[in-house]
């Protein structure tokens, strides 16, 4: 059986990460347009970098919670894709091998000035930082009014879905939240979230709760598939 999992914030928050928006709309005490833009990283790179930084010193001091490491297990018996909003690694250290980043890697870096040229990166990143061509290192992360390049190969994963599971995602950030629209009518969807934006209906099965508890019950029900 194909199962699509899509994730976002709320599921890394079990494990001791924050969401970035608070209720306020700040990320962290900034301004979006501050720390997540283009144009806020050519203003002030160096706020830009240290926020980043900031969450991955944090993401480094955290571990996968139940609900990663049960929708890691699934891959023992159905061919399983996530697709995560997430820019952590939690996924894949709970096992899990199919994952696609849709907004980036907080472990990854690319240059400034040529989108192609990424790598693995665990510290900090400074002003000065260079490329071999001399380009400004940045955060390897997809900001508002950038492209979001994995949405092609999203789109086929969900729409050969059998069974689509969405995990702590407030499901009102495009284009991620329009993924569920690529799903065959065949398929059956999940959503677990504690403060659910979407109701139960015949194809949609709501579980208002939190990813840890959530997820084992919806895998418990994908038994009876």
């Amino acid at each position: 059986m194909n199962i699509a999992i899509l994730t976002g914030a709320g599921i890394s928050a079990e494990s001791g990460l924050k969401t970035f928006r608070d209720s306020n709309g700040l990320w962290e005490g900034h301004d979006v347009m501050e720390v997540a833009t283009p144009e806020g990283f050519a203003r002030n790179p160096g706020l830009v970098l240290e926020f980043y930084n900031q969450r991955r010193r944090q993401l480094l001091e955290v571990q996968p919670n139940a609900a990663h490491l049960a929708l890691a297990q699934l891959q023992a018996t159905h061919n399983v894709h996530i697709i995560t909003q997430n820019v952590d690694d939690l996924h894949e250290r709970a096992g899990s091998k199919n994952v696609l980043h849709l907004h980036g890697e907080l472990l990854k870096i690319r240059s400034s000035g040529n989108a192609i040229d990424i790598k693995h990166w665990g510290k900090d990143i400074l002003v000065g930082d260079l490329c071999e061509k001399g380009y400004q290192w940045r955060p390897h992360i997809v900001w508002f009014g950038e492209a979001v390049p994995a949405m092609d190969e999203a789109i086929p994963i969900v729409a050969k879905a059998d069974v689509v599971i969405i995990v702590g995602t407030s499901m009102q950030v495009y284009p991620a939240a329009g993924l569920m629209q690529y799903a065959p009518e065949h398929a059956q969807l999940y959503f677990v979230d504690p403060n659910p934006s979407l109701d139960s209906n015949a194809r949609l099965t709501v579980i208002a709760e939190k990813a840890g508890t959530g997820v084992e019950k919806v895998i418990e029900m994908i038994g009876d598939f």
